[in-house]
């Protein structure tokens, strides 16, 4: 009997220990780019660690007294503690979201569309997913080959053959990596909900700098216009989406003089001031954020402050833009949310539609885990945003 309580005492011990090593990431930032993964993931897989601590403490509690099972049972009540940390944030943030989307486009998001997420967070969804639809793929169509680089189109469409609603999505990767296949889920979802969604290629830094990674945006654009038809494109009702170096060139696309007819912007956690993020950069800097600019821009800002200029959206904002949708993570220490809740404060100063949205417990790249708390709370207004714009 006594050697079955041990046992149980240790089995409680290592289930603390591993709940609440996990669930420190929750509120501790990455110091390093090998340890993002645990940053990103821990807040978007609370609701698994809420349940998984929870059970640690049961057995510890009924482990008994025993020294090994007190401290136990300890880790496990902080470990529960950080883990609900998302949950009970959830709230203000939808309550805020709410606000701006009646201020800023006039709708209450919390009316119920058919098809659509009924609610911006379901503790269902969080262990069952995000149901995916039945939709037309198409990966791989060459769209541009520049300097010899192929280029390529990934094409997902309704079960429908009709010109459609249509978002261009461009990847995120720190303008370095990336292809137009990837975070295809979200591609998929919003094709089942009647858009044609085509995600878009650019050519990579440090071999290829800025602006060839807009050149080819522009380039996709201009491809995709021309052969709206063949790929079920309503070419007057389209928006552009982008993630991190993605939003970074749908921004650009968007605001700049030439810009195509876009009727929205939904911005992932998107650079905006490239000069500032250089001079101030966060800390902890997992990505080295001056590398990552040096590459992309062939230098610092004090060098050619012109030039980071030209490749920073803040500064490309003038009237009558496109309504923006913009979202940032408070605990972000890639793209800081300052710089996010600036970008929305110089748009409706010049009588632009903004939406921003902090999700306070959210890393970068959060729409990762696609059915954790920060994705379903993107796509639940996301839809929305679009249905609005787009309709």
């Amino acid at each position: 009997m006594r050697i079955g309580s041990v046992a149980i005492s240790w089995l409680a011990l290592l289930l603390s220990a591993v709940g609440l090593f996990l669930s420190l990431w929750i509120v501790i930032p990455a110091p390093v780019f090998a340890l993002l993964p645990l940053s990103v993931g821990a807040p978007e897989i609370s609701p698994w660690l809420l349940g998984a601590n929870a059970i640690a403490l049961l057995i510890a509690g009924w482990a008994g007294k025993a020294r090994l099972s007190r401290i136990a049972l300890g880790l496990s009540a902080l470990a529960l503690v950080l883990s609900s940390l998302p949950s009970l944030q959830l709230p203000a943030v939808v309550q805020q979201a709410n606000l701006t989307f009646q201020q800023q486009l006039g709708v209450d998001p919390a009316t119920p569309i058919a098809a659509f997420q009924p609610r911006p967070f379901r503790w269902r969804t969080a262990f069952t997913g995000i149901p995916l639809p039945s939709v037309r793929e198409t990966v791989g169509i060459p769209f541009a080959e520049p300097d010899g680089v192929p280029l390529t189109l990934a094409v997902y469409q309704p079960l429908e053959r009709a010109p459609h609603p249509t978002l261009i999505a461009i990847y995120g990767g720190a303008w370095q990596r990336g292809s137009p296949t990837q975070d295809a889920d979200l591609n998929r979802y919003l094709a089942g909900q009647g858009y044609t969604v085509i995600a878009i290629d650019y050519r990579h830094a440090p071999e290829y700098q800025f602006p060839a990674q807009l050149e080819d945006v522009r380039g996709a654009i201009a491809f995709i216009r021309a052969h709206a038809a063949e790929y079920d494109v309503d070419p007057a009702r389209m928006a552009v989406l982008g993630r991190s170096a993605g939003a970074h060139l749908a921004m650009l696309l968007a605001y700049s003089d030439e810009a195509p007819p876009l009727r929205g912007v939904v911005n992932f956690y998107g650079p905006v001031d490239l000069a500032t993020a250089y001079r101030q950069p966060p800390v902890p800097d997992p990505i080295d954020t001056r590398a990552v600019l040096t590459a992309f821009l062939g230098n610092g800002p004090d060098q050619q402050p012109e030039r980071y200029q030209q490749a920073s959206p803040l500064y490309a904002v003038r009237p009558q833009l496109p309504p923006t949708l913009m979202f940032y993570g408070g605990r972000d220490h890639v793209v800081q949310a300052q710089y996010g809740r600036a970008l929305a404060q110089q748009l409706l100063a010049a009588g632009n539609s903004a939406l921003y949205i902090k999700i306070p417990w959210a890393d970068h790249a959060f729409d990762a885990v696609f059915n954790g708390p920060s994705s379903q709370l993107a796509i639940y207004y996301t839809e929305r945003f679009l249905a609005q714009v787009l309709k």
